[in-house]
């Protein structure tokens, strides 16, 4: 007990330099997209590429550096279930709930087929596929923490996180526009935008500016797609172990590791009506700065060199994807009508 306790003010000064370092790249990635327009995650992203020496085996900052990429991302990935409620997925109705599940579903199975034609490998396909279909980096990072572990892992996530936050930056622009021109309503322009942008902040933006009931609407569906998370972790997770994939490529990853959990007893309390609406928006804050934090941390590990050796069929992989449930959502909005 008294080994314990004395070992912990040295295990706080061994992560410090490296968590604070993190904290600051996510504070002024802040400052940048609050000044310039920009994404923080993408300014985050690059900051963080900007400063792979702090990750160096033997620097002060790797050990904390290491502890912000795993753990605060895990942190921020479970407060995200604040965000989510049963009465929020009946507001839509069947129907279009039904197309949304079935776009991340369909979007998921898309990557892994392209991922094979193309020759990538099966992990790239799911974490691509997943980052594309749920929320964009947050997915991404959520699904790259129960993949089997390789030498590329790093350099494939952090590939994917600024290509689905730049993707989503210029669907952001470009999708207000395509609704307007199909004549779309404000619930119709909603359903597809919340249906096919990848990051919250980009549907968000995008939605309210074609208008009040798209926004909202939009939102709402984005958060649908949020709360898929937990169900396509939990179905990779028995995949992975059904077909004994990581028992040869890594470690064996938890059925359903800590995090989700979190996430998912978050979203039963928030739909039980247990958590309060001011702790509920702290949560979403914290969750917020967590992941900044954890992608500049994410960041600062990678080689840009080696980043940069994934290749353009990856890059088109993504937009493909991108292209794919734009489209599954637009046929579905159509069948519908």
């Amino acid at each position: 007990m008294l080994d314990t306790v004395t070992r912990a003010p040295s295990q706080i000064r061994l992560l410090f330099p490296g968590l604070i370092t993190a904290t600051l790249v996510g504070v002024t990635a802040q400052f940048l997209s609050e000044h310039y327009g920009a994404p923080a995650m993408l300014m985050a992203l690059l900051l963080g590429l900007a400063l792979n020496f702090l990750s160096e085996d033997g620097s002060r900052t790797a050990p904390g550096i290491a502890f912000t990429a795993r753990t605060v991302l895990r942190l921020g990935v479970a407060l995200l279930g604040v965000r989510i409620s049963v009465e929020m997925l009946g507001a839509l109705g069947p129907g279009l709930i039904a197309l949304t599940v079935a776009g991340v579903g369909a979007t998921i199975l898309c990557g892994l087929a392209l991922a094979r034609l193309t020759g990538r490998d099966w992990r790239f396909g799911l974490l691509t596929g997943g980052s594309v279909a749920i929320c964009g980096a947050s997915a991404a990072m959520a699904i790259s923490a129960i993949l089997p572990r390789h030498e590329k892992s790093e350099r494939d996530l952090v590939f994917t996180v600024l290509a689905v936050t730049v993707l989503s930056t210029v669907a952001m622009v470009v999708y207000p526009m395509i609704s307007n021109a199909l004549g779309f309503t404000a619930i119709e322009s909603g359903v597809f935008l919340g249906g096919t942008i990848h990051d919250v902040a980009q549907v968000v933006g995008a939605g309210f500016s074609v208008g009040q009931e798209a926004g909202e609407t939009a939102t709402l569906v984005k958060l649908i797609r949020v709360s898929m998370l937990a169900p396509v972790v939990l179905i990779a997770s028995l995949a992975i172990r059904a077909k004994g994939l990581a028992a040869t490529e890594g470690t064996r990853p938890p059925l359903l590791p800590g995090f989700v959990l979190g996430f998912v007893a978050l979203a039963a309390l928030n739909s039980m009506g247990l958590i309060p609406a001011e702790l509920a928006e702290g949560a979403a804050l914290l969750s917020r700065w967590a992941l900044l934090i954890s992608i500049a941390a994410v960041g600062i590990k990678t080689s840009l060199a080696k980043m940069l050796e994934v290749g353009p069929v990856a890059i088109g992989l993504l937009v493909v994807e991108t292209l794919f449930i734009g489209s599954f959502v637009l046929t579905g909005l159509h069948l519908l009508d």
